[in-house]
């Protein structure tokens, strides 16, 4: 067999595994994925803590998928051995992509199937057999559990992929349920956008210790989003938006907003005035949601107007433009909204629109991610036709 000189070579992946990768977008490891992969390859438990985009689902993926292959653990029907836990289904959708996309490379394939709720449960259950990676939101898994679909006591390596939003969507008593389903002995990898009190809390309570990596952003990757922030008036919001839109030319851009409501107002009044789009929120059907946002990645879809709960489960490498047009609660949210936008070494733009009532908030934002934006004012714009 020819040896491989790829670049992920030297982080003891096997050939089967680095064959996976050909033809694919991969060229040199992450940071993440560099320190990673040894360690899970090698069973420990790892925490990862790095940004969104940073390739943390290829980090465990390849290794679980080399470990899956190799050890060839002898399995129950539904009794899955690999899970991963997520909060969103949006995310859940992401995930398997990456694992599908590395199995088709695979001479033996590996069965994956990811779950979550908004969707009918029957096809769920009847495609539980014979899954050996299973991608899940707590709640579902909990419900396919109870109608015996799927057996957690054969679980030989848990992942909890953005584990900080497990808890804030306020996942807990059904993780702690899960965790009590799992045997005692599996390796666990847990991977988080930030680290904070409630990572700290799940990492106590999960990990034996624990590999920690901590890749902190590199001055460029901070550089490639190029923030602007305008400051404008209550009732000019809308019209400002579109004037953004039309005379910078933004072919590609996700808006976000407050709330579902809101996404829907801004959504259809873009319409109204010649510029496609379509909103995506948590109470879209799951249908709604894949399409809206299949079509915006496809280029076939002008704007995508987005809540924060999508704003983890949007992954797309050439996005340009990101607009804040009500700014998030949290500072956290603030930075997963614009990390959208300059990923994979490009460059991007991420706009807020900021009302008076708004500007206090801001400035909490701004030194919260140590980084000021100028504010820049529009009074002399004339936004009539907009």
């Amino acid at each position: 067999m020819e040896i491989s000189t790829s670049p992920f070579a030297a982080l003891g992946l096997s050939e089967v595994i680095l064959k996976s990768l050909d033809g694919l977008t991969y060229s040199e490891p992450t940071p993440i994925q560099e320190q990673a992969i040894p360690a899970v390859l090698f069973g420990k438990d790892v925490l990862g803590i790095a940004q969104t985009g940073s390739g943390k689902t290829v980090a465990y993926a390849l290794p679980i998928l080399q470990r899956l292959l190799e050890e060839q653990w002898p399995m129950e029907n539904r009794h899955v051995p690999i899970l991963v836990l997520v909060p969103t289904r949006e995310l859940a959708i992401q995930v398997e992509a990456v694992f599908q996309e590395l199995n088709v490379g695979l001479i033996e394939k590996v069965k994956i199937a990811a779950v979550f709720g908004g969707v009918s449960i029957n096809p769920q259950m009847i495609g539980m057999q014979g899954v050996q990676v299973l991608i899940a939101t707590p709640g579902r898994l909990l419900d396919l559990i109870g109608s015996k679909a799927v057996h957690l006591g054969s679980v030989k390596v848990l992942v909890l992929d953005e584990a900080d939003r497990m808890l804030d969507l306020g996942f807990k008593e059904e993780m702690d349920q899960l965790l009590a389903l799992m045997p005692r002995k599996r390796q666990n990898l847990l991977f988080s956008a930030t680290l904070n009190k409630a990572v700290d809390e799940i990492t106590q309570l999960v990990l034996h210790k624990p590999e920690v990596i901590q890749i902190t952003s590199e001055p460029q990757e901070v550089v490639l989003i190029k923030q602007r922030a305008f400051r404008v008036s209550e009732e000019r919001k809308g019209p400002y938006l579109r004037y953004l839109i039309k005379s910078m030319d933004m072919q590609q851009v996700l808006v976000f907003t407050a709330s579902g409501h809101s996404a829907d107002h801004v959504a259809e009044k873009l319409n109204r005035n010649g510029i496609d789009a379509a909103s995506t929120h948590g109470k879209k059907s799951n249908h709604a949601r894949q399409q809206a946002l299949a079509d915006f990645k496809a280029g076939k879809l002008r704007v995508l107007v987005a809540t924060d709960l999508l704003s983890r489960g949007i992954d797309i490498e050439l996005l340009p433009y990101v607009i804040n047009y009500e700014l998030p609660r949290s500072p956290k949210d603030y930075i997963h909204r614009i990390g959208r936008t300059g990923r994979a070494q490009n460059t991007g733009e991420a706009i807020s629109i900021i009302t008076p009532e708004d500007q206090r908030h801001f400035k909490v934002i701004q030194k919260k991610m140590k980084q000021w934006v100028t504010l820049e004012g529009t009074d002399d714009l004339d936004l009539t036709g907009f």
